[in-house]
């Protein structure tokens, strides 16, 4: 007999308290849905895929927009024990094609927009996937594909009579691979029913709160919002694609209480022209994550009136590890918070020994919302796991009251001259200048240094120049902190979540650095 708490029964629960409470509004396809009929279609879908022959513990992909049908793919399945593979569309056919290959899942659920690359991995035959059953959202999909709606149209919208346990695997959601293959976060029942609990006791949420979804579901950033909110019984807004002007819109229009973006998206939302026309006394407060946020940004928000609260957190994590709240957000700005109510931080060095307060080293996270594993990579499981402290591979230092701030990925910090040179603190100050959009900091190789740090700059003033953004350096950072040289990029490389990809600002600017 199965025990515990049922990722999946979660919407069955709502259906059964609030039935009539609108649980979602998909904006691109212009449908609401109350939590009745939102557990009816999931309840369909998980009945389509039992029919189709997958059991427990068994994978089924989602290749998948933001929308009505991911929801539905992700619960109904879930309460049978499918375990659920969210997958980034913006991989090509042979990315997508080791994850599915890896997951070994079964069934694939995707948009008809992914046609072409659907149609790539299946010619790959048995090299490419272990797929037996392709079904595509839309109309108009490959002869081979099943239609989503049929499938669903044919079958129960009655609960699934064997339902998955605490400790069953929910999904498995692939790292995005900046080195190497991307490995596979396995999430059970219960660590994400954890996440859940330490989000609900430290966050500010409320029952009636109406929640804008603006990162792709295949996101933990946006996943496990998206299954919070469910659980408990706050109104989703999904976006299908971040559209800056789009989400001042909804803002007002839906009345939107809060929402969570990366620093690329806030910085978008600043530049839409006239932005300040959009009524957003709705909202309580904007969370920030996936990387640190300029204390310039924080600060234009603030004077808007609206609060930003970072949060850090991983895929890994399920999310939670530090988040800052209202009580602290204008007095510890720049900070990500303390540790979540279920959850344990730490700084230590490389030996894994605690730091004294005040310390830059490595955070290590203990908590159980911690993944079980990675995907058949027990090497790479205990690599990252050690005593129940999951290593994270970013460097912060916390302070006497506990408040930790980010700094930098461990393989990101540029040691110039004997000292440690954290990218963000250069970058920091690079997006204080009124010109300067967006920017990144590497280190390159130095016969003198060792290394020394290369500035990358979007401008939005074509006649800035290197002298220029030295200049407006000097003075505030210490001289070894100081680039040596700029260039100048029509954008900055960024993986789905927003953290910049400075492995191939790296390979686009291998050095040696200017003397």
């Amino acid at each position: 007999m199965n025990t515990g708490f049922n990722i999946g029964d979660s919407l069955t629960t709502r259906a059964f308290l609030n039935p009539q409470r609108e649980a979602l509004f998909d904006v691109a396809e212009n449908r609401r849905f109350n939590f009745t009929e939102l557990n009816e279609r999931a309840n369909r879908c998980c009945s389509s895929l039992l029919s189709l022959g997958l059991r427990r513990g068994e994978r089924a992909a989602l290749l998948t927009y933001n929308g009505h049908e991911f929801l539905e793919s992700f619960f109904g399945p879930a309460k049978a024990g499918i375990v659920l593979m969210p997958l980034n569309w913006r991989l090509t056919a042979d990315e997508l094609a080791f994850i599915l290959k890896d997951g070994g899942a079964r069934v694939l659920i995707f948009n008809l927009d992914f046609a072409p690359v659907v149609e790539q991995i299946r010619a790959m035959g048995s090299a490419g996937s272990d797929i037996e059953h392709w079904i595509c959202i839309e109309e108009g999909g490959p002869d081979f594909a099943l239609g989503y709606e049929e499938l669903l149209a044919g079958n129960s919208a009655g609960e699934p009579g064997d339902k998955a346990g605490e400790d069953d695997n929910l999904f498995i959601m692939y790292t995005s691979g900046t080195t190497g293959n991307p490995k596979g976060v396995v999430h059970t029942h219960k660590t994400v029913f954890w996440a859940l609990l330490t989000l609900c006791n430290t966050a500010e949420i409320h029952l009636s709160d109406k929640y804008l979804i603006l990162l792709p579901l295949f996101h933990v950033g946006a996943l496990t919002p998206m299954i919070g909110s469910v659980y408990k019984g706050n109104t989703l807004v999904i976006l299908r694609n971040f559209d800056p002007h789009k989400t001042w819109s909804l803002i007002e229009t839906e009345q939107i209480n809060t929402t969570l973006a990366v620093p690329a998206m806030l910085g978008f939302m600043l530049q839409v022209p006239d932005f300040q026309r959009f009524d957003w006394s709705s909202l309580r407060a904007i969370t920030s994550g996936a990387a640190p946020l300029p204390v310039t940004t924080i600060n234009a928000y603030l004077e808007l009136g609206i609060e930003i609260h970072q949060v850090y957190g991983m895929t890994e994590t399920c999310g939670p590890a530090c988040l800052i709240g209202p009580d602290d957000a204008r007095r510890k700005i720049g900070s990500t918070g303390k540790s979540f109510f279920h959850t344990q931080v730490r700084i230590a060095d490389t030996a894994g020994n605690e730091l004294p307060r005040g310390e830059a080293g490595e955070v290590q996270v203990r908590g159980p919302h911690n993944m079980k594993e990675y995907w058949n990579r027990p090497e790479a499981t205990a690599e990252t796991i050690i005593d129940g402290w999951l290593h994270t591979g970013d460097v912060a230092v916390m302070d006497e009251e506990g408040f930790v701030t980010i700094q930098d990925r461990i393989k990101d910090m540029i040691i110039s001259g004997g000292e440690n040179v954290y990218p963000a603190e250069i970058e920091n100050v690079l997006l204080a200048h009124v010109a300067i959009v967006d920017a990144a900091v590497i280190g390159q190789d130095s016969a003198k240094w060792g290394e020394s740090p290369l500035a990358v700059v979007v401008t939005s003033d074509s006649s800035l120049t290197e002298a220029q953004v030295l200049a407006h350096c000097n003075g505030k950072l210490a001289r070894f902190k100081l680039p040596k040289a700029v260039v100048f990029i029509e954008q900055i490389p960024r993986n789905p979540s927003g953290k910049v990809l400075k492995r191939v600002l790296r390979d686009q600017y291998p050095g040696p650095a200017a003397e």
